[in-house]
């Protein structure tokens, strides 16, 4: 497992990706000369079918046989009902061997190109070694369901983070969201009439077992309570 530092705050685009992968309940594949094909796995009675990523062949060995390009789409949304939901987006390039068939109930091996992770911030492009060097992120699979807790279950509490930003942001805050987690903390969504912005919190310390993000959150929110300025943004 890799160090960590404690200058670390927020993942990089390779854990990024890494995430969305372990966490994607359904794909878009785009296969040479093939329309786009919509792969779900629903409620798990059927389970979408696997593709395994590995490495690209040696420039100069001899291919075994036919080569088709595809393109593997991800989109990352939001599990909590923020303005803008899509939180990014990981196209992911490479060769089979055979057009992707999705009634097929064997793996499919796929000779990996290159992943691109876009958000906000821009576009990254990322190496599969880049990708195997990374450790899963163990809120991956769980922040959807911990998010969605915290907003349905202790809403009331959600908006006492802000008083952890510095600087304080500006009065008009209409509503506070937490848009995701990982294990180097919380993003917020604070929404504007007309606009929002995004603000990270991140954690004493990452994250390294999924039993560690309640205690964590639950450090976080005494720290805000703690905040000596009350919190009037909200109108």
């Amino acid at each position: 497992m890799r160090p960590f530092t404690s200058r670390v705050t927020q993942p990089t685009p390779a854990e990024r990706v890494l995430s969305i992968l372990t966490a994607a309940h359904s794909m878009t594949v785009v296969s040479d000369g093939h329309e786009p094909v919509e792969v779900h796995r629903l409620d798990g009675t059927a389970a979408m079918v696997h593709i395994h990523l590995h490495e690209p062949a040696e420039p100069d060995s001899e291919p075994t046989g036919p080569r088709v390009p595809v393109r593997l789409e991800f989109t990352d949304i939001a599990p909590t009902p923020v303005r803008d939901r899509m939180r990014a987006r990981v196209t992911v390039t490479g060769l089979l061997s055979a057009p992707y068939d999705t009634e097929s109930a064997e793996s499919t091996c796929m000779e990996f190109g290159q992943a691109v992770y876009e958000d906000h911030r821009g576009r990254a492009f990322v190496t599969l070694d880049a990708l195997q060097e990374t450790d899963p992120d163990p809120l991956a699979t769980g922040e959807a369901g911990m998010l969605t807790h915290l907003v349905d279950e202790h809403g009331e509490l959600v908006p006492l983070l802000v008083r952890l930003m510095q600087p304080q942001p500006e009065k008009g805050v209409t509503r506070v969201l937490p848009l995701g987690m990982d294990r180097y903390g919380v993003t917020l969504r604070l929404e504007y009439p007309g606009t929002h912005r995004d603000v990270r919190l991140p954690f004493a310390k990452p994250i390294v077992r999924l039993d560690q993000a309640g205690p964590q959150i639950h450090a976080l929110l005494t720290a805000a309570r703690r905040a000596s300025h009350h919190n009037q943004l909200l109108t």
